[in-house]
């Protein structure tokens, strides 16, 4: 068993064979010289901690040698031979598999333009990346942000935490856009705002230059923000190089099916790489950046390494921190056409999401701490099931969602 890719989902896979009884080789192989790591805490923890944080392993090394799983970081894959079986390395050493998983992940996705990649740009995707942001965040540091999803503005608290001052350019008309709903992102836009960020949404970015001292980013509208440190925070790209020079097929990431088989019966692919159908919601693919399903992911995919043949069940979930607020969200809020709102008091809501039955598909909620946590893994058991819960039922926070799911 060989898998490319030692982050989450790899790291998982390989851990999950070995509870899973299987008593072969299992071969880790990560391009990053380090052992496999938690990326949340990079926007987060890594970023305000009083000292620098050593990487949050997955997995130690003593670990991974417990399980007896040959670990070999710092060297990447750069084909795979399928008419071989064999996976080649940069450094020219191959090695067999008889199943082999994908689990590359993705890479931040960089602007195309010039100025883009000068040397007071960052992006965040590694440890290593976090390192050199973290240097630029202390009091009196200027900061801008491209981007106002998950990323940028999980830096953005981080950067206000370390007395930056800081600036989040967004192109589109709000924040997090994408995929959190309007109500829910007007919280969080209130509190970055409480805490002096600069949001500029509407704003396109016309140009960026490197002054010698600092960096000029020049909006569409003439405007311009100078920073120290200029951070593009515009989502991820799915690594898929490998698959595809090896004729794998590809839909916005590497595609599998609901058991996480590529086109090759004898790879399969997980985690942010590929895309995959979801029974709950009529074999719509999707491609899913959590950590949540990146762990998912991993387990799943190696029970069917070793034949089980189970098809994806879990719910997409996500969550996000930024300052005392924490958002989570349960399936896909854009396969709502209503909405129910359920009060849980001091400013905290949870939204349910409904489709034109009635069936409940996504939740939504946000609030302090984790006030919200039990109604959203509540309401995921929910959509699991594909309920139609009474609407009044779901607005009143008296009557607990425990009792809709005995129902």
């Amino acid at each position: 068993m060989v898998i490319v890719g030692a982050g989450e989902c790899g790291a998982r896979a390989s851990v999950a064979l070995r509870e899973q009884g299987y008593a072969g080789p299992v071969t880790l192989i990560g391009d990053e010289p380090h052992l496999p790591y938690e990326r949340p805490p990079l926007s987060k923890q890594a970023m305000v901690a009083e000292t620098e944080l050593p990487p949050k392993t997955i997995a130690s090394m003593e670990t991974l040698r417990a399980k007896q799983v040959t670990c070999r970081t710092g060297v990447a894959v750069v084909a795979i031979d399928r008419a071989t079986k064999h996976v080649a390395r940069a450094d020219g050493s191959t090695l067999p598999y008889d199943k082999l998983l994908l689990a590359t992940g993705a890479v931040a996705r960089r602007l195309r333009m010039p100025g883009a990649d000068g040397p007071r740009v960052a992006v965040l995707r590694t440890y290593d990346d976090a390192l050199h942001i973290r240097a630029a965040l202390h009091p009196g540091a200027k900061i801008a942000i491209i981007g106002g999803g998950f990323i940028g503005l999980e830096l953005a608290a981080s950067a206000r935490k370390r007395g930056a001052a800081v600036t989040v350019i967004e192109a589109l008309p709000r924040i997090l856009s994408r995929a959190v709903p309007e109500d829910h992102a007007a919280v969080i836009a209130a509190r970055h705002q409480a805490e002096e960020v600069d949001l500029r949404c509407g704003s396109g970015v016309a140009t960026i230059r490197d002054t010698g001292s600092a960096v000029e980013v020049t909006l569409t509208a003439g405007e311009k923000v100078v920073a120290d440190l200029l951070i593009i925070g515009i989502g991820a790209v799915p690594v898929t190089n490998l698959a595809e020079a090896a004729g794998l097929a590809i839909d916005n990431g590497i595609a599998v099916d609901e058991r996480l088989q590529t086109s090759d019966p004898d790879i399969l692919a997980a985690g942010d790489c590929c895309s995959f159908p979801l029974a709950i919601y009529g074999g719509r693919r999707v491609r899913l950046e959590s950590w949540r399903n990146a762990q998912d992911q991993g387990n799943l995919a190696a029970r069917n390494m070793l034949g089980a043949g189970e098809a994806i069940s879990a719910v997409p979930w996500f969550w996000t921190d930024q300052y005392d607020l924490v958002l989570q969200i349960a399936g896909l809020t854009d396969a709502g056409v209503a909405t129910v709102r359920r009060a849980l008091g001091d400013g905290a809501f949870v939204l349910f999401h409904l489709d034109a039955e009635g069936r409940l598909v996504a939740a939504s909620g946000i609030g302090r701490g984790n006030v919200v946590a039990k109604d959203i893994r509540l309401a995921e058991m929910l959509i699991a099931k594909r309920a139609v819960p009474d609407a009044a039922a779901l607005a009143n926070p008296e009557i607990k969602l425990k009792s809709l799911l005995a129902a």
